[in-house]
């Protein structure tokens, strides 16, 4: 009897510790969306590498804006975009959006603009308050309640952000959160859209923590 009970307790001893094990080991929250872009890369201040590459065709994909409206990344066109993708439930998506509302701020205008779009579910009814009560107040909200964006720019996680030149092609893509108006991210940026003016511009995009 005695050596049975020492044995479930060793039993048990050695389950609990195998538990403990596992959620060390990687059992991931929602916050955790895409890997190794937790909070070590919501921590990323600026440009970690500079990823080179030709630009890419995107699949076309519709959503809409605050209004209800259709809307696609032609209507963009002639513009810089800074596509990002991102959801309220996401913890580093929540983390960098007050430096995309600054960003959106210092950079915004008839050459460049933040598009955040959400893939909630909720749509406008979940994310319009959730913006308010962070406080932002330079980007317009848009939604992708079917998230057709998932499918047409095939992200590994959330939050992904995209820069996409005015003739509509991907120039670069980076995944995990960033400090979108650091001096670093910012400097490039002007240097994209001022490229993008002229008849030579240079492809790729920053690539931080992810």
């Amino acid at each position: 009897m005695r050596t049975f009970v020492a044995v479930a307790m060793v039993c048990v001893v050695l389950g609990v510790a195998a538990w403990a094990g596992l959620g060390r080991a990687g059992v991931r929250g929602p916050e955790a969306v895409v890997p190794g872009a937790g909070q070590r890369a919501t921590k990323t201040a600026g440009i970690d590498t500079f990823k080179g590459g030709e630009a890419k065709p995107i699949k076309p994909f519709a959503f809409v804006d605050g209004q209800g409206r259709k809307v696609e990344l032609a209507d963009f066109a002639g513009r810089t975009v800074l596509l990002n993708l991102w959801a309220t439930w996401c913890g580093p998506c929540v983390k960098e959006m007050p430096s995309l509302d600054r960003l959106q701020a210092a950079l915004g205008g008839r050459d460049f603009q933040v598009v955040a779009l959400s893939v909630d579910r909720g749509g406008r009814d979940t994310v319009e308050p959730f913006l308010k009560k962070l406080g932002i107040q330079n980007l317009e909200p848009y939604f992708d309640q079917p998230s057709a964006s998932m499918t047409a720019l095939g992200p590994r996680g959330l939050p992904t952000t995209l820069l996409v030149g005015p003739d509509g092609k991907e120039l670069g893509r980076v995944e995990g959160g960033v400090e979108w108006d650091s001096p670093e991210v910012v400097a490039f940026l002007r240097k994209q859209i001022g490229g993008s003016r002229g008849p030579a511009r240079d492809g790729g995009m920053v690539r931080t923590g992810g």
